[in-house]
């Protein structure tokens, strides 16, 4: 296995690291969440450079890089949907055409054509990779003022300091 394909693989595994991350609690586990977020994305690109770069190109990895990215991305999606930060709907919609996608892939690839992501899906990658990165950072900025005393976590304040009350 070539290094390009060992970097998508591993991109799987720093999913499951991050995941344990961005649900432990503590400041900590949320830098880490980001850490290992940010790493995983950095393996996409990599892996796509140096296969390009050392003519490492092969069908495994024109199908597994799509899907590691799809597996990081939703597992951010689905992580951000149980810390009700998104609702489910918004998900749906992202993996539908993520399965959509795929689906079509694979039924290319058991009739023998490998499709390649196009530039227009590692552009759609790249924006979902930062706007994850922004809610990630959002989050660590929460739990810092969360345990600093200046972040109120309760909608029962914030109704209090309503009109509408």
């Amino acid at each position: 296995m070539n290094l390009p394909n060992k970097l998508t693989i591993s991109r799987l595994f720093l999913t499951f690291v991050f995941m344990c991350c961005i649900f432990y609690p503590g400041v900590i586990a949320k830098a880490l969440a980001i850490f290992f977020f940010m790493l995983a994305a950095l393996t996409d690109y990599f892996d796509g450079r140096i296969a390009r770069k050392r003519n490492l190109i092969t069908n495994f990895g024109k199908l597994m890089d799509p899907i590691a990215d799809k597996i990081l991305v939703l597992a951010a999606f689905l992580a951000f949907v149980e810390l009700k930060l998104m609702p489910a709907w918004m998900i749906i919609i992202i993996l539908s055409r993520e399965l959509l996608i795929t689906g079509i892939r694979l039924l290319c690839a058991a009739g023998g054509i490998v499709i390649a992501a196009a530039k227009e899906g590692k552009h759609k990658t790249v924006s979902q990779f930062f706007s994850i990165f922004a809610v990630l950072f959002l989050i660590l900025i929460r739990e810092l003022c969360s345990k600093a005393g200046i972040w109120n976590n309760g909608r029962e304040a914030l109704m209090k300091n309503t009109v509408f009350t």
